[in-house]
């Protein structure tokens, strides 16, 4: 089990993206904590009715990113998760290949097909082409990042014999799919490295237009169904899980052994990876989660 920071978000249209402090101090305490890796959400232009019902704004995750590559030396580096839909496929596939050059490796690319309805208005986006768009940046990422000449025809996009550098340090970078619906574990079995399935409730799970993750017997009867179409599909790489854990774990070293139970439990059911964050109380608050946790569950 590998362990995910990601920078904690400030619900509601009041306060700053920075208030759990400076980027680059969390990050490196992140690391030295222990932890596997660092994510950032992306919101590039949230609506005011969505930040007062407790929506959050972010930085624009592929900077970031950037920036925590440069203040580490062992974090990857994940989009936690980036709306494909919202970008040109190849500006996508060269701000990916680009993160994972200058971090030598460590990116790690979350995509969803996204859900605010104003978002995509703000961004000149079809919402109801969302799914369209996606599988169109599923077809571009790999070419994008062969390094090698390459033409491509869909439905919104074409090119014509283009080399786009750099190659990535990886092949291929780890694109991982976030969602619930049947039609994302489709996508990941047969063309990603990870799934990102949402377990923020019911709440959330409406909000982002997604059914709801059900209980954990049934999160572990999906991933093996998920694997197990991975395999069918002549596939022989892992498949990685990743599950975001809202345990109220307001302070890391209360109820340890609660959590670790939990911990447990989501490793027998086939994830890899869990995702934690932390209230919202300034630098010193953040340092002193990341200490904690790191000294209780990580060394």
């Amino acid at each position: 089990m590998r362990f995910i920071f990601h920078y904690p978000e400030i619900n509601g249209p009041e306060g700053d993206v920075l208030d759990p402090g400076p980027v680059r101090e969390v990050a490196v305490a992140a690391e030295r904590a222990g932890f596997d890796a660092f994510s950032f959400s992306e919101h590039p232009a949230p609506g005011a009715r969505w930040l007062s019902a407790g929506g959050h704004q972010t930085l624009d995750p592929f900077v970031a990113l950037g920036y925590v590559a440069g203040a580490t030396e062992r974090l990857r580096l994940l989009t936690y998760l980036a709306v494909a839909p919202y970008r040109n496929p190849f500006l996508l596939a060269k701000a990916a290949a680009s993160l994972d050059k200058i971090s030598g490796g460590r990116f790690m690319l979350g995509i969803g097909t996204g859900y605010q309805k104003s978002e995509f208005h703000a961004l000149g986006v079809d919402f109801d082409e969302r799914n369209a768009l996606f599988d169109e940046a599923l077809d571009v990422l790999p070419l994008h990042w062969s390094g090698e000449p390459f033409s491509y025809d869909g439905r919104h996009f074409s090119a014509h014999n283009i080399v786009a550098r750099p190659r990535p340090v990886q092949n291929p970078i780890p694109i991982w799919i976030g969602g619930n619906s049947a039609l994302t574990r489709r996508r990941v079995a047969q063309r990603a490295q990870g799934w990102m399935p949402m377990s923020g409730g019911a709440q959330l799970s409406a909000t982002a237009r997604t059914q709801e993750l059900g209980p954990l017997d049934q999160l572990a009867g999906q991933i093996t169904d998920v694997r197990e179409a991975a395999v069918a599909a002549g596939r022989t790489d892992h498949i990685d899980v990743v599950y975001s854990y809202s345990g109220e774990i307001g302070s890391a070293d209360v109820h340890p052994d609660r959590h670790r139970e939990v911990f447990a439990d989501l490793e027998k059911a086939g994830v890899d990876w869990v995702t934690v964050s932390c209230p919202i109380e300034g630098l010193s608050a953040t340092v002193d989660f990341l200490e904690s946790f790191g000294t209780t569950y990580l060394s």
